[in-house]
């Protein structure tokens, strides 16, 4: 069950991983498109903007740093205005570089989108250049790199190869890599290059082809998820590998391991923006999870939230540890109710804020939940997507001065009374007398609180109107209140039956 998975996520900190691969630098160049040229049928590009990114392994690295995995880098660039670039990139990330070699007369692999403003609003890709060399590399450079990867070897606790073809992973860096890895124990994987012939990576712990890639591989078309499994399985046998996982996109993954039937690992529906960077997120998740030891079919449950999770931002965004640990926290079952810690909290909401949810807050004692209560709750839930209720502990009730028995229920009962609200989807303490430090963490869209506050001044106004949200006054139900619902009861109770 996902709620298993937390804490190998916590875990993720410890390890570490040496990627080797074709390093690659995109460049994307912005500006408007509005006119046609004179000189031919061609749009007229006026270039307004520029930034540059990690691309090919090097996203690999930027994904396994968001969650917090130490990774060395091994791969070649030219001495070239790129390559410094690509260098100073990797450095700002916080990745190893000292296995990086520069390669006089090779050009580091570079890919300019020229990408133009459509319709007046959106962006549209125009052409890509490349710059780049396929030739394999010279006996001295394959040299060079290979003792790097020698020098690298014990300081990690797993090996990710990525290949794009660009003449760096050969078969005779990849056999030296298994061999020299297998002595210490240390699991190598693989995200193969769009190849017909996969034998290069004989030997490999796990390689993790798409859908698309094992057909190829193969030659058999994997349209169902048993289908898959059957050609990774032959793959496995013929290449003496340990493991394959395919990704298949809205199908999940498939785990195939030696000796072991093979799993299927679902994905839930998400809604889908951009697929770019999935694969490379799916890697890093691998690699980072293997590389703390966890099992290889968690290590697929987790790259399956981490894939899936990519896809739901536009472009190649590292996933963080941080939101994959919300996303498990959000999917698990619901037997420790809607109380979330603000740390919890604030990860959930920024992930829902990311699929472009609307956060509205509230706060009180809610010591005996009424029908004043649930009406006002109900009318706050409609005015966004996420209600979150900031609840005075025992303590910050007992300090408002409403008596000496109060509140009547402890804190844990109110906020699963709370929780049982469908309107109510989290539920966090606060100990202040005010929910002001609430607020400022959990940033609202929308601040909600009684009509009674208009003359009292509403606590956080203006840190939420700071932040481009709004306050709401509700009116109240009238003749419905704690105060007053206590005394009936206690006349009730002294009184001749």
């Amino acid at each position: 069950m996902q709620h298993d998975l937390i804490p190998q996520v916590q875990a993720l900190g410890a390890g570490s991983v040496l990627l080797v691969g074709d390093l690659i630098l995109d460049r994307y160049l912005y500006g408007d498109a509005e006119r046609i040229s004179p000189e031919a049928p061609v749009p007229i590009l006026r270039v307004v903007s520029s930034t540059d990114a990690l691309g090919g392994s090097t996203n690999v690295a930027a994904c396994l740093r968001a969650l917090d995995t130490e990774v060395f880098c091994c791969g070649v660039i030219g001495e070239d205005r790129h390559g410094a670039r690509l260098l100073e990139l990797l450095e700002e990330l916080g990745a190893g570089c000292e296995g990086v070699v520069r390669c006089p007369g090779r050009p580091t692999t570079t890919k300019t989108r020229l990408v133009g403003l459509a319709q007046h609003r959106h962006r549209q890709q125009l052409m890509r250049l490349d710059e780049e060399t396929t030739a394999a590399l010279s006996d001295a450079e394959m040299l060079h790199l290979r003792a790097h990867i020698e020098s690298a070897l014990p300081q990690v606790t797993a090996v990710c190869i990525e290949d794009y073809d660009k003449g760096v992973v050969s078969r005779a860096l990849v056999e030296g890599l298994v061999r020299s890895a297998a002595q210490r124990a240390i699991p190598v994987l693989v995200d193969p290059g769009r190849l017909g012939d996969f034998s290069r990576y004989t030997g490999a712990t796990m390689l993790t082809p798409n859908r698309s890639e094992l057909s190829i591989a193969t030659g058999v078309e994997c349209d169902t998820v048993e289908r898959a499994a059957e050609a990774a399985e032959r793959l496995r046998a013929s290449l003496s590998l340990e493991a394959v996982v395919v990704t298949l996109d809205r199908d999940g993954a498939v785990l195939v391991e030696q000796g072991q039937p093979w799993m299927h690992v679902p994905t839930r529906p998400r809604t889908v923006y951009d697929n770019t960077g999935a694969g490379d997120a799916v890697l890093a998740m691998l690699a980072a999870a293997i590389a703390v030891g966890a099992s290889r079919a968690d290590a697929v449950r987790l790259a399956n939230v981490a894939g899936g999770l990519e896809v739901e931002k536009f472009g190649c965004v590292p996933i963080t540890r941080a939101e994959v640990l919300a996303e498990l926290r959000m999917s698990r079952d619901r037997r420790n109710g809607k109380l979330r810690s603000l740390e919890e909290l604030a990860a959930e909401l920024q992930l829902r804020r990311d699929r472009g949810e609307t956060v509205v807050f509230t706060n009180g004692c809610y010591d005996l939940l009424h029908a004043g209560h649930v009406d006002f709750l109900q009318r706050c839930g409609e005015l966004g997507s996420v209600l979150v209720v900031g609840l005075n502990t025992d303590a910050s009730a007992r300090a408002q001065g409403k008596g000496a028995d109060r509140p009547i229920n402890c804190e844990l009962d109110r906020a699963k009374v709370l929780g049982a609200l469908e309107c109510v989807d989290y539920v966090v303490l606060f100990d202040e007398p005010t929910p002001l430090r609430l607020i400022e963490k959990v940033k609202p869209d929308v601040l909600v609180k009684g009509e009674d506050w208009a003359s009292r001044g509403v606590v956080g106004r203006e840190v939420v109107e700071a932040g481009g949200g709004r306050v709401v006054l509700l009116p109240l139900v009238e003749g419905h209140s704690t105060t007053t619902l206590i005394e009936r009861v206690r006349k009730g109770a002294g009184s001749e039956p």
